[in-house]
């Protein structure tokens, strides 16, 4: 926040930083679950690195000749949003690792979280965090989210600055359905009538040919997730 906050000076915005922190026993299931699916779906069984995701990061920077290293967890991101710069340069990125290890080691995963949804930028005009970004987008408060609510803020977390839940485009649309459709197959969210309707009709025209492309969220994981036994979110996480 304190980057974004010299980034505002030097470019002469007036912007102010909103943010207001809420536990998170007060933040809806929905938007958790949301957030994990689209941003870290191992985040409850890795120890702060998702190795086959940077790999993959790796030789798509490879294929492109650049060196942007995505991949990055829950872990890493709250590594950065707390103390780093949104810098891609190597030296960054070891930063960030051993920021990451460390905040594995001391803290647990509940915190780890429950400070990523309350740092993370949700807007391109100061807004941080999820309780002020559910306030400014619907509001609401961040317990009172639904899925369908849930699923759209979690889709512009790749970069929210650029894109704004309430906007129509196509790719938040594409992203919010991808994640919305994983919530209902893992009994997340259960579908309305007409939602199992459209859900068979766009079955049948896959099965005739016309389906769309398969995207990286569209993939599930074979691996079942294996969270805290203690955990409250566990009835969630452990459903496919």
């Amino acid at each position: 926040m304190e980057y974004r906050q010299d980034e505002w000076k030097r470019e002469g915005n007036k912007y102010k930083i909103q943010q207001k922190w809420v536990r998170l026993s007060r933040i809806s299931p929905y938007l958790i679950k949301a957030v994990l699916i689209g941003e870290d779906d191992k985040f409850w069984s890795h120890e702060g690195f998702d190795y086959k995701a940077i790999q993959k990061a790796l030789e798509k920077d490879v294929r492109a000749k650049r060196f942007k290293l995505g991949g990055s967890t829950i872990s890493q991101q709250l590594a950065k949003n707390l103390y780093l710069s949104p810098s891609k340069n190597p030296l960054r990125k070891i930063r960030e690792a051993i920021l990451t290890w460390r905040m594995e080691h001391i803290l647990t995963k509940k915190r780890i979280l429950e400070l990523y949804l309350n740092v993370a930028e949700w807007g391109d005009a100061g807004i941080f965090g999820i309780e002020m970004a559910a306030r400014h987008y619907y509001g609401k408060s961040a317990s009172e989210i639904n899925p369908e609510e849930a699923a759209r803020l979690a889709a512009v977390l790749p970069n929210p600055r650029k894109y704004n839940p309430l906007g129509k485009s196509r790719y938040v649309a594409h992203r919010s359905n991808l994640i919305y459709s994983i919530m209902i197959r893992r009994g997340i969210v259960v579908p309305e009538y007409d939602e199992v309707v459209t859900e068979e009709e766009n079955r049948d025209k896959e099965n005739s040919g016309g389906g769309s492309p398969e995207t990286p969220l569209s993939k599930e994981s074979s691996t079942a997730v294996s969270p805290d036994p203690q955990d409250p979110l566990r009835p969630l996480d452990t459903m496919r």
